[in-house]
């Protein structure tokens, strides 16, 4: 990593200290390296501190939580194992809370909850939604408020109960609302960025135990800058999102 290459990521770092990273991943960017052999963001932030801190040999980075290659939007990763293995606990016990903000189509009311089986073809990459009697999908759960809407589209606040692959993009294809640019779930069909960004970003510290939030709004550009105002207003105050299933959302 050369200087320019290493300032230029450190603009990326909304936080750092000796044990956790939070950086924010660009659309399109690969969480971790696969078959494509394209650059991905896991080993970027090994490159990152390897340079910055002399570090010989490999640097230890731990993984705590997945995105999807299309979404941008906020992450932390663990320094030490020690921090990788609290900040995992935090994910399981739901502690450890992961907010979007999409762009939908459709109507949707003000506020409610999925709750769906998905299943995920490992050939095709696609994920589906399946009968829970099938026993071969995953539980998936996220709850969701509608903040404002400009035509047939809206813009959604969502928070992951569960992280699935493909998970707010399925479920909301599924409930007859897909995210403006996501082709691959039915959505409106252009040149454009899936409309879906992790916005929000919230845990206890591994070690201080702080309670820690990062908030950082999308690029105000393409279907984004519809929504300009609403999120510059969510990113000074988040919306209390619903967290608990209403009648007739179970099978």
């Amino acid at each position: 990593m050369t200087e320019e290459q290493l300032t230029a990521f450190e603009r990326r770092i909304l936080f750092e200290d000796n044990h956790v990273l939070v950086v924010l991943k660009e659309p399109n960017e690969l969480i971790q390296g696969d078959k494509t052999g394209d650059q991905d963001l896991l080993s970027k932030v090994k490159s990152y501190v390897k340079h910055k801190y002399d570090k010989p040999g490999d640097a230890y980075i731990g993984l705590v939580h997945r995105m999807d290659r299309p979404v941008g939007g906020l992450l932390v990763f663990a320094k030490t194992s020690k921090a990788a293995q609290r900040l995992s606990e935090q994910l399981r016990e739901k502690k450890l809370k992961r907010e979007y903000v999409c762009v939908c189509a459709g109507q949707l009311p003000p506020a409610f909850t999925l709750r769906d089986f998905l299943y995920k073809d490992t050939k095709s990459n696609m994920v589906t939604i399946v009968p829970s009697y099938l026993r071969k999908g995953k539980e998936a759960i996220l709850h969701a408020q509608k903040i404002a809407s400009v035509g047939d589209t809206n813009l959604v606040c969502i928070r992951l109960e569960t992280g699935r692959a493909h998970q707010i993009r399925v479920q909301m294809a599924g409930f007859n609302s897909p995210l403006i640019f996501d082709q691959r779930y039915g959505g409106e069909t252009g040149r454009g960025q899936i409309a879906l960004w992790g916005m929000r970003l919230s845990f206890d510290h591994p070690i201080t135990k702080k309670h820690m939030v990062f908030v950082a709004p999308p690029p105000f550009e393409g279907i984004w800058q519809t929504y300009q105002k609403e999120l510059q207003l969510l990113t000074g105050q988040w919306p209390t999102i619903i967290e608990q299933l209403p009648e007739g959302t179970l099978d």
